[in-house]
């Protein structure tokens, strides 16, 4: 059987590029060389996009793009082609492509738009549909989904960065219906990126400011106190849909946010082994295939949680979760008994299967 060509996209005009070319280097060191052609296929945070023929190495320390090699090639959206387009030496060229693993977080990666690129293209790809993604991606459209799913969550208020001459009224509306403190971030953005607790007034407003550098709606949730906890999702139908073990986030900080994730090396996760006894580890894993239901997952997704003294909260899904070195995902199913080259291998053939090719 002749090899698959997969083109890895990495990079993106995303607040989380950097966090991508780290979960991409991965991907493509452990997929499996025997049964993939791997075509690299790197986006500038200015947007260019780039066929990267060089070390895997320098795509983690973001080198890549200098390499004199490189030359510019795209998905062609056109799906008689199925292919990308690369240009080269004066002259254009185009290279059939069977599956486009999306290595890529954050916006303009894993909130629909590219989704919704490779949709047009006919070239089957690894991750959600990009009406799942963008809904994953947009937190309060995930409150509003699964909160009428009856699953928990924190509650919430939300600002347009439209509505900021109201940022007075607002701070008097989140004191009244959730008091503090709160936690607030920017609905659509990942990698805790412009996440920041607030225990007053003064402070809420200056977070909702950090939220809107980042995104033009700002979440701000009521701040639960508990352990962070995460499942790994696998499957396209219920059927075939699995969760792993229930991991914990060991925060450095008070919050797992972007400094205490990929900076503080004293932050850590374990498996636990004592919310088994309470039910709490049940719950969590059949919340996880609930929310993944409701909101249209298919291949993979990471749902994260809070265990409060009063309960169970579902925090919010990733459909693209990392692939770094320190990601629970991959670890999460290697405790599985699913190592990560088997692991890109089944993503990949659920890619397949999700899309009529196998």
């Amino acid at each position: 059987m002749s090899k698959l060509n997969v083109a890895v996209l990495f990079g993106g005009v995303s607040n989380e590029h950097e966090i991508s070319l780290r979960s991409a280097a991965n991907i493509i060191r452990f997929m499996p060389k025997d049964k993939y052609n791997i075509i690299p296929i790197g986006i500038t945070k200015k947007g260019r996009w780039l066929f990267y023929p060089g070390d895997v190495s320098e795509i983690e320390n973001g080198n890549w793009e200098t390499n004199s090699d490189c030359t510019p090639a795209v998905i062609i959206p056109d799906p008689m082609y199925r292919g990308i387009l690369k240009y080269n030496d004066g002259k254009f060229s185009i290279e059939k492509i069977d599956v486009v693993y999306p290595a890529v977080h954050g916006k303009n990666c894993e909130d629909g738009i590219l989704q919704g690129v490779l949709e047009m293209s006919g070239i089957p790809y690894v991750g959600s549909s990009a009406l799942a993604s963008a809904t994953c991606m947009d937190k309060v459209l995930t409150h509003l989904v699964l909160e009428r799913e009856g699953i928990r969550m924190a509650k919430f208020c939300t600002l347009l960065r439209d509505d900021l001459d109201r940022l007075d009224s607002f701070c008097e509306e989140v004191e009244e219906k959730l008091g503090f403190p709160v936690c607030v971030k920017p609905a659509c953005s990942g990698s805790s990126v412009g996440v920041n607790k607030a225990s007053n007034a003064e402070e809420l407003k200056s977070a909702v400011k950090t939220a809107f550098s980042h995104d033009d709606k700002a979440l701000v949730e009521e701040y639960i106190v508990g352990r962070e906890l995460e499942v790994a999702v696998m499957g396209n139908s219920p059927s075939d849909t699995f969760t792993t073990s229930v991991g914990e986030i060991l925060s450095a900080n008070e919050m797992y946010d972007y400094e205490a994730k990929y900076v503080n090396t004293e932050s850590a996760s374990a498996i636990p082994d004592d919310i088994h006894e309470n039910g709490v580890s049940k719950e969590i894993k059949e919340t996880a295939l609930k929310a993944y239901k409701a909101l249209g997952c298919k291949g993979l997704s990471r749902i994260d949680f809070f265990a409060a003294k009063n309960g169970v909260y579902l925090n919010e899904i990733n459909t693209l979760p990392g692939f770094t070195n320190i990601s629970m995902y991959p670890k999460l199913m290697d405790d599985a008994g699913i190592p990560a080259s088997e692991l890109i291998d089944r993503l990949i053939k659920l890619c397949l299967e999700l899309h009529g090719e196998i």
